[in-house]
């Protein structure tokens, strides 16, 4: 059985949707990134989330998603073929132009310390979290996944950005991806996974 480590909100949500998409044994030790102490025990740098497998503890969300997947054979291209290279190209896409652009607004308005914030950023993520989601809209073209009929990890990661950037007020402009969000919201697995996170 797994131990996802982390409130099952924010980044550790990723890890349990994949767990429930994948039908996983799991428990959760619901610590949060303010509970520093507890967390080192799992991730020097005290942020959640952490997967315990067995003796081994994985840290950084999309290396657990991906673990996962891989371990599994779900969600997933092998590795070594063109297809995991597309799919690898996507996740690394989703990173560095969504989820850095979220997470920097983020560090800016709350996480880091008020004399370690730079409110006027804010604006220029946005500037670019736009452009990066018509990069993706014209990349998933008028498919139902990524990478075409076969959903994989870095469509839920995209789609817990999408989440996050609702909450973070940043505009989302493009009908297409909006459709997206709502189709990757309504598979079962989600809607477990949104059920045990609506309860935390």
């Amino acid at each position: 059985m797994y131990t996802l480590i982390g409130t099952p909100k924010a980044r550790p949500f990723r890890v349990l949707w994949v767990l429930e998409e994948l039908g996983l044994e799991y428990e959760i030790l619901p610590l949060s990134s303010n509970d520093k102490a507890a967390m080192a025990e799992f991730n020097p740098t005290g942020k959640v989330p952490a997967l315990k497998d067995g003796n081994d503890v994985i840290i950084d969300s999309v290396a657990i998603m991906q673990y996962l997947a891989d371990k599994h054979g779900s969600l997933t291209f092998k590795a070594g073929t063109i297809e995991r290279a597309k799919q690898d190209s996507f996740t690394q896409f989703i990173c560095d132009e969504i989820d850095g652009a979220l997470w920097t607004a983020a560090r800016n308005s709350f996480v880091n310390p008020e004399d370690k914030r730079v409110e006027a950023i804010k604006p220029i993520l946005m500037w670019e979290f736009g452009r990066s989601i018509r990069a993706l809209e014209e990349r998933l073209g008028g498919n139902a996944y990524l990478m075409g009929d076969t959903c994989t990890v870095p469509d839920l990661l995209l789609s817990h950005c999408f989440g996050w950037a609702r909450s973070a007020g940043f505009p989302m402009d493009s009908e297409m991806l909006k459709a997206y969000g709502r189709r990757m919201m309504e598979r079962e697995g989600y809607q477990r996974a949104n059920a045990i996170r609506s309860l935390s």
